[in-house]
Order: C-alpha cells, then sequence, then structure tokens
C-alpha cells in the first residue's frame, strides 16, 4: 500500500529528487546513544520562559527543574534494531523517531538553504500499526500534522509533503509509530527535496586528520570511516597529518583500516606544528589539489556517526551561499551528554561561550528533545570547533588558511573571519561525533595556558570592535591576579610569555610554530606547580599550622559579597611571610572539582590534584616572586591598553599574507 498524505506541489522549473536525511539506527548496537537515535519516553516539555517570569530565583529554580530526569527507565533492546535503518517494534508499543539523529531540524534547512518543502517516505511492515508525523514550533510545543495507518496491509509505503515556511525561528518534524496487535517493522525514512538540476549532483570531501600520538584511536577512525559504503563515493580523499613519534602504521588497527579505504587515504608526516599547522596542511593540499568541494577537519580521538558528514555535505550542497557546516560534540565518556549546542564569541568579553539560551553538558538520557523546550530554537552561531567542520573549498581560497597558532583559537578566529566575508557558520544537528569534553582537560593551567592567552589576544586584535578590545585586557589582568594568588606562578610565566609574542607582531607566528612548545615544556619544569606527581606518597604530609576556625568546612561556595571581600585582601595577603610549617609540609590538599582562586589563595601551600584525576601538584607561596610577577603583570597590561589601536592595524594588514597558501608552503618546506 502506498499512501500519499498530502498532495505533491510540482514546480514548472526542472528539478531533481535529492535525499537530505535518512532514518539511521546506532552502527555497533551501543546501548548507551539509543536515546540518540530513538525515544521510546512520552514528551513532559518544561515550562515557557515568559510563564517563570524574570524572578532570578524562578529562573534559577526552573533551570535546575529542567535538569531533572524526565526518563521512567523504559528502553528499547538491541535485538530491535534490524540493520542501520531498520527498526522491530513490538506489538502495542510505541516510539518517536523524535530524536537527535532522527528529527528533521526544519528551521536550520528553511534559514540556510534553498529548499522551501521538504517530503517524508516512510516504510512499514506490519498491519494496524498507526504512523503521526509532528512538527514543532521554535517554543517547542508541538503540533500533530498527518496520522495514518497500515490498515490490514503488510507493507506500506507513506509519503508526507511538508512545508519548510513555517520554521522561520526554530522548529523540527519528526514521527511516531504505535504498533496495534501486531509487531511492526520500521523498516526506514527518507527526507528529500526536489531542488534544481544544477544542484542535482553531491559534492566531495577531503577529510582532514591531525594526529600526534594516538595511533589506535585514529587507526579505528579510519577503519569506521572504510567501512561505511554509503560514504564512500563522498570522499575524495581522506589525509591523516601524522605529527607524533607513535605512528598510526604501527596500530593493530591500521592493515584493516587502510585496506578498507584504499586509495582514498593518503599519510603526510610532518613535525608537530599542533592543531593549526596539521589542519592547515590538509586545507593547502586540498586547495592545491582542486578536486574536492570541501575540506572537513576532525579530531584523531573521536568516535564518528559517519552519515553526519554525508548530512554536512548535502546541507553544504544546497546552502544559499557557501556555508561553514560544523558538527556537535558529544562526550565520549558518557554518550548521550551533548557538550555544546553551539558556540559564539561575545564582542566585549571577546570569549567563547554557548549561545544564549543554549544548556551546556545537556543529557539526552534524561530529558528527550520533544521534551526540551529550549532545543527547538534555532541556535546560530559564530564558528564551530574543528572537531567535525566542514568548510567551501571557495571559502579556503577566498579567505585563507587557519592562522599558525599551533592551537587554540584557530577554529573560533577562522568562523569570525568567514562571517566577515559574507560566509555563515551552522551547527548542524544530526551530525555529531563523541569527544573528550574540554571540561575534563586541564588546558587553563599547563603547557596550552601560552597558546590560549597569545591566540585569544591575537584573535581579539583581528576581530574586535571595540577600539582597546573592549574587556580584554582588564580581565587579562584580573586572570593573572587570580593565578598569582593562587600560587600557580608557572600558569602566571607562561601567560606573560604569550603576551611578550604577542607585541613582538604577527609575522613572528609562522617562525614560533615548531619550536614553542618544547619552549614551553622546559620553562614550566622550574615550578613546583607544574611539577605532577601521580603518587601521592610523593608529597610530604598536610599538617596545618592550626585547625580551622570552629573546625568549619571551607569547601562550600561563597557568597558574592564574600568573593569581593577576599578579591581585595588575598593580593594583600600574598605579601605576609610564608607560615614556616607550610614550608616544609602542605597545608591541605584540595581536589580539582574545589580549586578555585578563592579556595587556594587562603593558603602558603597545599596539593592541588588536576581535573583528569591522574596527578596534583605542590603549590607553594613565594612572597617575593608574586611581588615580581604582579609588577611585570601590571606593567605590560598597561602597555597593551597603551598600543591597542597600533597592534591592531598591524595584524590586520597582515592576516592576508600569514594565512596564505604561499606562506604555509614556506612553513611545511622542511617536511615536503
Amino acid at each position: 500500500m502506498t499512501t500519499t498524505a498530502t498532495k505533491p506541489k510540482h514546480s514548472a522549473a526542472a528539478t531533481v529528487t535529492r535525499l537530505l536525511q535518512r532514518q539511521v539506527l546506532p552502527i555497533d548496537g551501543d546501548t548507551d546513544v539509543f536515546r540518540l537515535y530513538v525515544d521510546p519516553e512520552a514528551a513532559v516539555l518544561d515550562a515557557d520562559k515568559y510563564e517563570v517570569g524574570s524572578s532570578r530565583a524562578a529562573q534559577d529554580l526552573n533551570s535546575a527543574q529542567m535538569r531533572q530526569s524526565t526518563s521512567t527507565g523504559v528502553s528499547i533492546h538491541p535485538d530491535q534494531i534490524l540493520d542501520r535503518e531498520a527498526l522491530h517494534l513490538p506489538m502495542e508499543q510505541r516510539i518517536s523517531f523524535g530524536s537527535y539523529f532522527n528529527a528533521f531540524p526544519a528551521s536550520y534547512w528553511r534559514r540556510y538553504t534553498i529548499v522551501t518543502d521538504v517530503t517524508l517516505t516512510l516504510k512499514i511492515e506490519g498491519a494496524g500499526a498507526t504512523v503521526t508525523v509532528y512538527r514543532s514550533m521554535a517554543n517547542g510545543r508541538s503540533q500533530r500534522v498527518e496520522t495514518v495507518t497500515t490498515g490490514s496491509e503488510e507493507s506500506s509505503t507513506f509519503v508526507f509533503e511538508l512545508p519548510l515556511k513555517p520554521f522561520v525561528d526554530g522548529g523540527w518534524y519528526w514521527y511516531d509509530v504505535v504498533a496495534g496487535e501486531h509487531d511492526v517493522v520500521v523498516r526506514s525514512a527518507e527526507w528529500t527535496a526536489e531542488v534544481p538540476e544544477d544542484r542535482a549532483d553531491h559534492g566531495t570531501v577531503d577529510l582532514c586528520i591531525t594526529t600526534m600520538n594516538r595511533p589506535d584511536f585514529v587507526a579505528k577512525l579510519i577503519g569506521q570511516l572504510g567501512s561505511t559504503p554509503e560514504l564512500r563515493p563522498y570522499l575524495d580523499e581522506v589525509m591523516v597529518m601524522e605529527q607524533g613519534t607513535q605512528l598510526m602504521q604501527d596500530s593493530e588497527f591500521y592493515p584493516a583500516a587502510a585496506e578498507a579505504l584504499g586509495d582514498k587515504l593518503r599519510v603526510i608526516v610532518q613535525g608537530n606544528l599542533g592543531g593549526s599547522g596539521g589542519y592547515a596542511r590538509g586545507q593547502l593540499e586540498s586547495v592545491r589539489k582542486g578536486t574536492a568541494t570541501y575540506a572537513m577537519m576532525m579530531d584523531d580521538d573521536v568516535i564518528c556517526e559517519p552519515e553526519g558528514i554525508i548530512r554536512s555535505i548535502t546541507f553544504g550542497d544546497l546552502a544559499r551561499r557557501p556555508t561553514i557546516v560544523g558538527g556537535h560534540m558529544f562526550s565520549i565518556y558518557a554518550r548521550t551528554r551533548l557538550h555544546s549546542f553551539g558556540e559564539v564569541i561575545t564582542p566585549w568579553r571577546f570569549w567563547w561561550l554557548s549561545a544564549p539560551g543554549v544548556f551546556q553538558d545537556w543529557d539526552f538520557g534524561a530529558r528527550n528533545l520533544r521534551s526540551t523546550r529550549w532545543l527547538h530554537k534555532r541556535v546560530d552561531v559564530d564558528y564551530n570547533g574543528w572537531f567535525m567542520c566542514l568548510i567551501p573549498r571557495q571559502v579556503l581560497e577566498e579567505i585563507g588558511l587557519s592562522l599558525p597558532l599551533f592551537l587554540k583559537w584557530d577554529d573560533s578566529e577562522y568562523g569570525l573571519r568567514a562571517k566577515a566575508a559574507g560566509y555563515p557558520t551552522v551547527s548542524l544537528p544530526g551530525a555529531a561525533v563523541w569527544h573528550i569534553p574540554w571540561t575534563d582537560k586541564n588546558d587553563a593551567l599547563d603547557w596550552q595556558a601560552y597558546f590560549h592567552q597569545r591566540n585569544r589576544f591575537v584573535a581579539a586584535l583581528l576581530h574586535s570592535a571595540y577600539e582597546r578590545g573592549g574587556r580584554m585586557v582588564r580581565e587579562s589582568l584580573n586572570h593573572q591576579v587570580a593565578h598569582l594568588v593562587s600560587m600557580q606562578y608557572s600558569t602566571v610565566e607562561l601567560r606573560l610569555k604569550a603576551l611578550e609574542d604577542v607585541l613582538a607582531g604577527p609575522y613572528g607566528l609562522h617562525e614560533m610554530l615548531p619550536g614553542k612548545l618544547a619552549e614551553v615544556n622546559a620553562f614550566r619544569k622550574q615550578f613546583t606547580d607544574a611539577q605532577l606527581q601521580a603518587d601521592p606518597d610523593s608529597f610530604p604530609a598536610v599538617r596545618r599550622h592550626k585547625p580551622p576556625r570552629k573546625g568549619k568546612d571551607d569547601s562550600g561556595v561563597p557568597s558574592r559579597k564574600s568573593l569581593l571581600v577576599r578579591a581585595a585582601t588575598m593580593p594583600l595577603r600574598q605579601l605576609k611571610s610564608v607560615r614556616p610549617t607550610a614550608q616544609r609540609n602542605p597545608e591541605a590538599e584540595i581536589p580539582a572539582m574545589d580549586a578555585k582562586w578563592y579556595r587556594i589563595a587562603r593558603y602558603d601551600s597545599a596539593v592541588v590534584s588536576m581535573p583528569d584525576g591522574t596527578s596534583a601538584a605542590l603549590y607553594q607561596r613565594d612572597p617575593e616572586k608574586f611581588r615580581e610577577l604582579m609588577k611585570r603583570t601590571v606593567e605590560i597590561h598597561a602597555k597593551f591598553q597603551r598600543e591597542w589601536p597600533r597592534l591592531a592595524a598591524e595584524y590586520r594588514a597582515a592576516l592576508g599574507d600569514i594565512t596564505s597558501p604561499e606562506a604555509w608552503e614556506k612553513t611545511f618546506e622542511p617536511w615536503k
């Protein structure tokens, strides 16, 4: 039986049918990710923000309630997944495909592509089944679009013609299936559109993967890509930029992976030039080769949903103008947790953060898409992280390659640069990888602190709309003071070195790429706060000079008033002499979760654990070092405040030169 739910509309102009998105199910039967593909739970929508009102207490309570799980524990059995597309549904059960990977993100297609109407074609096997198509609005409320039944037919095909016109601010399409007195198989579903003939052919991609000393991870990723037959026609080449000493070719997983990809795999060996050096090499090779429509940046330590690559290419093919198409990042440790749904750069602070209204670390296993109001508003972004990001070759040719930043801020700067040139970035729902979330790393304190500081200032000098970078200089000064009172002297020194290198100008960035990491690591070794120990017995026993006042625990969150008092008094405390006992024994052990400046600053020495849970370091207060670093900190920030306009003009004038293919070719020359 074939049923057309709504009569299709035909255009006078010649068109062809293109597949936009198909129903997919987990590749490996991993039960941890089932909720991202199908949803057996009912929808329990949270409160509208206008119902909550402006009361801060009410908003905080609502935010807490939103994160409360609505899951009842109902689940699907792995045996219900018959293959990549088909799901078995037992009699009298209901399943919703209003999920992250199977709902159709209508508002993104409405806003950024030429598609105006979509067709959903659904194939069902089994009598007595009911199919309902829903749509949502930007405020999360859902509406029934159409309901059909299979009747007594054993095999049914339903076709729904669905307009995108109502999705200007947000909203999704999806479908639910309810089995009657017989088991049902949801065999397949396809979302298609009629597009002009000149958009009939799909583009191809050069997949650019930068790796360093993760041979098994990257070999497994290569194997995953090679074992996905649907993806192969979309791959022009898979380029692996090998920058380490532990090579992918030595992994036990490599031979099978290399055989699966065959001549589409290309391994490029070069020195460690960081993520930006690796990705820039892939970008350069892709531009010079000129056969792929896109280059996709992808991290080496990810688990990929290959369908997301196809969806990104399809979206890019049908975009109104050349568009960067990024994917989302789920946690590789808790696989239903979405790290962030979209990123922006705040103009005044010039700092990256989630877009307005987005909740970080969202658990789809606890509260599904249909129950989460904020997920239905379209989220527009400034950039997408290069853990998965598709860039049209035309954009690379017109605005240049990555900045030579080693790592950090290369992806966000590129998004801002593209935006200024008229090329938007879209973080596309339904395209994603699983990756180690940023919150589980120590990159604000270790050697990466140098690159965070330097590259953020470089990006701000290039793109800040404010004469002196808005809050940049003042906030950097505040962070320096916070690190100083926390006895994190290695971090302070690295951040000062970063600012000195920014002052040296843009044309030294390429020269620093090969050697800066070794220089930074060697410099850090002299500081005790950078000497990490895995063995707890490596540190002297904890001894306090006196017990805490009235035995009070210090792990609570202080009030805003208390924070302001500590911010005013803690720098003055650093000038006092160190307690003799603290020179021999640490005064406290502070876990990473509680290692805030306002807590660390109360001690003269402390053992502080690292966020990854593998090690700890000894922090020791040094009044003389504090005075020296504070003096240098004040001086260099005053210099930035004075010279910002000159520096900004210098960096902006040099941008085209230092991101050009010719500049990068000189940097890569030793490894060509």
